[in-house]
Formats: structure tokens, C-alpha cells, sequence
């Protein structure tokens, strides 16, 4: 089977999941709304730039999390997909999933958002096997810690190796889509890189490189930048 690759935030939904959900947590009162807002926006000015800590950036995202139980913040998850993410789903982005699916393909998302809040976005686009920042439970409660790889810039490669190890898959004809620089490495290590809304620096990289480059905000159906219809098996 072929793999195809997908980042989550931006490429197959219209925002950043990471960044609204810290929002969404000042938004209710679970952490100090100032504080935690300043940081959120800090972090994420810091990813745009391609100079983001993700380490330090995944204790932040996790820290909410401490000392809770799964069950005890499955409300809080449910109503954050709720008013959040439902309306950032892309038709085109179902349709080009769809097209792989049709192909026989490995669907595969691998976001630098940790687990927690990126399992129920995959599970409602259809796709089973995800690759985020894990987040570590110990006796049934959240700690409040990222664990193992973490999947940003470098990470996305290196975790996705590990994961190839672990189902028996290989990189041989593999898609990656995607909207940020911060996956160039990623991009650069598959046969088929695909660019998708990208950023002002994805896409001088990506003219620079000759890589297809998709909207997925455009219709019902995927589009290359230039207005006309995305098909894989004619890619």
C-alpha cells in the first residue's frame, strides 16, 4: 500500500486546532485567560516563524491536562469540536481523502498538535492511523508531559520511521500534503510532496522545486492553485 501523508492544521482543516484550543481554554475559565492567552500567541508567532520550542511549547499546550482523567475533560473535548472545529471542515479536503481512499492508499495524518486534541479531529475525517505529540497518562491521569517523539520539523520524519518500523510500511511512492515550511523535511523525504494553502515560504520553496500546489478552500473539490482540477491518479 502507498502511503498518503497528511498534515492536519491548515492543510485538511481551515484553522490551527493547537491554537484554538488554548483559546477555547481561556474562552471557559480552565486556566488564567492572560497569562495563558500571551503564551498561546507566543508560541504560535513562534511556529509561523519556523523557530518554534516544541518542547517547551508541549509542556504549555499540556499542561491543563495535569492531574486530570480522560473521562473528566471528555465534555470539554466534545464541546471544543463543537464550536470549533466543525465549521473549519473542508469539503475539498474529505474529497481528496476520498481519492486516496479510492486508490487503495495508507492514510496517515502526522501533526506537531498533540494527540489529545487532533484523535477526534482524524476520527471524524475518516482517518484511523494518527501520528501527534503523545501525551502521557500514568495511572489513568494525564501528567501534564508530551512522551517519545516529538513530531515537529525533523520529529515528523523521525517519528514517521518509527511508525513505518512499527506496521511494516515503506516510503516508496508516498504523498505528503502540506501548508507549512516548518515540513520541508518531511516534504523533501517522500516521492510525491504536495503543497496545499501554502505559506508565503512553502511556496517560494515549492515554485522553486516544481511541487504541485493544491487549495483546498476553493469547492468542493480539491484545486491546484492555478484553478484546475486535483486528481491523484493523474498526478
Amino acid at each position: 500500500m502507498t502511503l498518503a501523508i497528511f498534515d492536519l492544521d491548515n492543510t485538511l482543516i481551515a484553522g490551527d486546532s493547537d491554537h484554538l484550543w488554548g483559546e477555547y481554554l481561556c474562552d471557559r475559565g480552565v486556566v488564567d485567560s492572560k497569562t495563558f492567552r500571551d503564551e498561546n500567541e507566543r508560541f504560535f508567532l513562534d511556529y509561523q516563524r519556523g523557530e518554534l520550542d516544541i518542547a517547551a511549547y508541549a509542556a504549555f499546550a499540556l499542561s491543563p491536562l495535569q492531574g486530570r482523567t480522560p473521562e473528566s475533560v471528555a465534555q470539554l473535548q466534545n464541546d471544543f469540536m463543537a464550536k470549533c472545529i466543525h465549521s473549519l471542515m473542508l469539503p475539498a479536503a474529505t474529497a481528496l481523502l476520498d481519492q486516496h481512499r479510492q486508490r487503495g492508499d495508507r492514510l496517515l495524518i502526522i501533526t506537531a498538535t498533540n494527540e489529545f486534541v487532533t484523535r477526534p479531529i482524524a476520527q471524524l475525517l475518516g482517518v484511523a492511523d494518527l501520528l501527534g505529540c503523545a501525551v502521557e497518562l500514568v495511572d489513568g491521569r494525564f501528567t501534564g508531559r508530551a512522551t517519545g517523539t516529538l513530531t515537529y520539523r525533523e520529529g515528523k520524519v523521525l517519528r514517521l520511521r518509527e511508525w513505518m518500523i512499527e506496521e511494516g510500511e515503506a516510503l516508496d511512492g508516498a504523498y505528503f500534503y502540506s501548508d507549512s515550511h516548518n515540513d520541508l523535511p518531511l516534504l523533501e523525504a517522500v516521492a510525491n510532496p504536495v503543497i496545499v494553502d501554502p505559506d508565503d515560504t512553502l511556496a517560494l520553496v515549492g515554485d522553486k522545486h516544481g511541487w504541485p500546489a493544491l487549495t483546498l478552500r476553493d469547492g468542493p473539490e480539491p484545486r491546484t492553485l492555478d484553478g484546475q482540477s486535483w486528481s491523484v491518479s493523474g498526478a
